[in-house]
């Protein structure tokens, strides 16, 4: 089954690439873990909510543009990137916020539910070191319905990121 569909669910509630994603990384078991809520997990704290974990357990898979290239920033739930020391890490003249367009033409998945790897694309991938602040993390499966939680050594492994310090300082 292959469809773009926002709301498509393959196995146990994750989006079919996302699904199929899984399989191709060896994690199938993976799929019994995933839970779809019939109401949206779009931003962290509904997703925390729905979940009944800390806001930094969440991990958001953000998308932004390098000099015009799209990056993936994995960063906990309770933080923000902070764009400056995104360029500084990647050397680049300008970062911003990727549009939703380009979102959904780099991983194949509507923001609100871009999960950490299985994206239609290869893209840099950074992760903030706070994510491994956690025994586990839940991130989105593809759909803004469906999370799954890793270990977040392992998440980061499997979304082949580096590891850096972009948040943004606390107030």
């Amino acid at each position: 089954m292959t469809t773009t569909d926002d709301t498509a669910a393959g196995d146990f509630g994750a989006h079919p690439r996302f699904a199929e994603a899984l399989r191709e990384l060896g994690l199938a078991e993976l799929h019994g873990r995933i839970r779809r809520f019939p109401d949206a997990t779009r931003t962290a704290a509904e997703a925390a909510a729905a979940i009944g974990c800390e806001l930094s357990q969440i991990c958001k898979s953000l998308i932004f543009a390098a000099d015009g290239v799209p990056v993936l920033v994995l960063m906990d739930g309770a933080s923000r990137v902070d764009v400056e020391l995104v360029r500084q890490e990647l050397g680049a003249e300008k970062v911003t916020r990727a549009k939703a367009d380009v979102v959904r033409e780099t991983t194949g998945y509507a923001i609100g539910g871009v999960p950490p790897f299985g994206h239609r694309t290869r893209t840099r991938v950074l992760a903030d070191r706070s994510l491994l602040g956690h025994d586990i993390v839940w991130a989105a499966a593809g759909t803004p319905y469906s999370v799954f939680p890793m270990e977040p050594k392992t998440l980061v492994a499997h979304a082949g990121a580096a590891l850096v310090d972009v948040r943004e300082p606390a107030a």
